[in-house]
């Protein structure tokens, strides 16, 4: 299937201290790491950044197709992907943020093979669910729309107003049965284990 890949790099990193994408695991910047894995499945790349957001230079590769810039400055991951689905040319779009090193190839196509016939396509675990692991079509837009004129800025209420198809345990268990798919850098303890977990043989 013809999709785009969406990386939210303009998060705050408030937990972390500092915006963090430039923070390196293994031989490449978090941001890198996402792009590359991304860049696999998806023929076009757009980068939603902040508003005066400096992008790591060495991030700044050809697989990025677009640079799109928050619509409404500083709130939050709604309108990242919004933002990154008005600067797609295609139906389907995998959303994901730019600090989750361990993208795992088979999920991200699994997530996209499942996708026709829905707007939203969303892993679960339990009750958590996995908005910025996940695939948007540009249907998406128009409630998106209406949201942020009323404010609301949650992916949850989004999910009340369109089509949604939830990967549940036993699929993921199937396709990333350790779950780093879904591991994120959010501190520095994260990021001292993200960079253990690559000095293991089976991680990459």
């Amino acid at each position: 299937m013809k999709a785009s890949g969406i990386i939210l790099a303009g998060g705050k990193g408030l937990r972390f201290g500092k915006n963090k994408i430039a923070e390196t695991v293994g031989d490449s910047s978090l941001l890198e790491r996402v792009i590359s894995r991304t860049s696999r499945v998806c023929e076009e790349l757009i980068l939603v950044t902040a508003t005066g957001q400096v992008v790591h230079p060495m991030a700044s590769t050809a697989a990025v197709t677009k640079i799109a810039t928050d619509v409404l400055p500083g709130k939050g991951p709604l309108v990242g992907i919004y933002s990154g689905l008005a600067a797609s040319h295609t139906l389907y779009n995998l959303v994901v943020a730019a600090d989750m090193p361990f993208l795992e190839q088979p999920l991200l196509c699994y997530l996209l093979e499942v996708a026709p016939g829905f707007d939203v396509v969303m892993p679960r675990r339990g009750g958590l669910l996995e908005p910025l692991h996940a695939v948007y079509s540009r249907e998406c837009l128009p409630p998106l729309e209406c949201l942020m004129e009323e404010g609301s800025l949650s992916v949850r209420a989004l999910l009340g107003r369109v089509r949604v198809r939830y990967v549940d345990s036993e699929e993921l268990d199937r396709l990333d049965p350790h779950r780093l798919s879904f591991f994120n850098v959010n501190t520095r303890a994260d990021l001292a284990r993200a960079r253990e977990l690559v000095g293991e043989s089976s991680i990459d």
